[in-house]
């Protein structure tokens, strides 16, 4: 375990914001963070924070308190007949696994291609892309109690998944460590082609029936043409969710947006890309001080260098207050503002 005072977060979040720590704990095993947790003063627990790769947070100051990141590594796979169950330790790259499934034949992650973050933070966000969401994978969470260091497993269906939300993000918040998640793979391949342009990507291919590998490729291919490279322009990836408004509120504002695109959820629900409200209200490439909008894709806020957490911050209020206005549609951020 590495337990390091004042610590340099810059390298621990893909924004490349610069802050510190008190302090910075990275846990290699489930004993450890066992044993960590049950001698933990309580004025520490008070100010504790969970991260995992860094892809998913915005500091926008230092941090004072404990930073506590997982290093638990490690994979084990149970054959079940048609399924794979995959146990993964929560400090595994999330890209690697979807790497390791598809080249084992183990399918159902190929639309998570390129998802930056840990297979812990997997859980915590319900990841997802064109039209799959991680929360179909999980099977169940191991996890350590940061009150007492008791383990825990605990079922997918307690943790209250949402589009991009959980019990981890919401009511466990830094209630839980998470030191494995375990997965259920298919050994058939049904390729999820519906969403966004995926199919027009193999198509100009001429790819008609894709493998789980071409359409892995594919993914990663839309992605990096989309999204820039954190290690090149600091970002989290796509900065706000994506909202999900009722019919009506739709239909209201398709009347005045005939070409507006949407995502069907239900009878009642539909899905507007928050992306296309911000490139409306002119934002798209915009800068405000070291903060900008990228020109490519307008879900993305980047550091242009040297931003401020609060430079970031103050970009995505005058963004949301400028959609809010012209849609009547509030956004929130996906990224977990510190």
């Amino acid at each position: 375990m590495r337990d390091i005072k004042n610590f340099d977060l810059l390298h621990h979040n893909t924004f490349g914001i610069d802050a510190t720590c008190d302090r910075f704990i990275e846990i290699e095993s489930e004993e450890e963070a066992s044993h960590f947790f049950a001698s933990l003063p309580q004025d520490e627990r008070d100010n504790l924070l969970i991260i995992g790769g860094g892809s998913n947070v915005l500091f926008t100051g230092d941090y004072h308190g404990t930073v506590i990141r997982s290093a638990i590594r490690g994979t084990k796979s149970l054959d079940e007949g048609d399924t794979v169950l995959l146990r993964c330790g929560s400090g595994e790259q999330w890209d690697d696994i979807v790497d390791l499934c598809v080249k084992n034949n183990w399918y159902g992650a190929e639309n998570l291609s390129l998802i930056p973050g840990d297979v812990g933070a997997s859980a915590v966000q319900n990841i997802g892309a064109y039209g799959a969401e991680v929360k179909d994978l999980i099977v169940s969470i191991e996890a350590i109690d940061t009150n007492d260091g008791k383990p825990h497993i605990i079922p997918a269906k307690e943790c209250n998944y949402g589009y991009r939300s959980s019990k981890f993000k919401d009511e466990w918040k830094n209630r839980f460590f998470i030191t494995s998640v375990t997965y259920r793979l298919s050994k058939a391949f049904h390729p999820n082609l519906d969403y966004g342009n995926l199919r027009q990507q193999l198509l100009a291919k001429n790819i008609d029936h894709p493998t789980a590998s071409q359409l892995r490729q594919t993914v990663i291919e839309v992605r990096r043409e989309k999204l820039p490279d954190p290690k090149v322009l600091g970002n989290a990836g796509s900065f706000f969710v994506n909202p999900v408004v009722e019919r009506k509120k739709y239909l209201q504002l398709s009347a005045q947006y005939p070409n507006m695109p949407h995502y069907t959820i239900d009878e009642q629900h539909e899905k507007i890309p928050a992306g296309w409200m911000i490139e409306q209200c002119g934002w798209k490439g915009r800068s405000l001080g070291n903060a900008a909008v990228h020109h490519r894709q307008a879900l993305v806020l980047v550091n242009k260098g040297g931003a401020t957490g609060t430079e970031v911050l103050a970009l995505c209020e005058r963004i949301r207050e400028e959609v809010f206005l012209q849609f009547g549609i509030k956004i929130s951020p996906e990224v977990n503002v510190v």
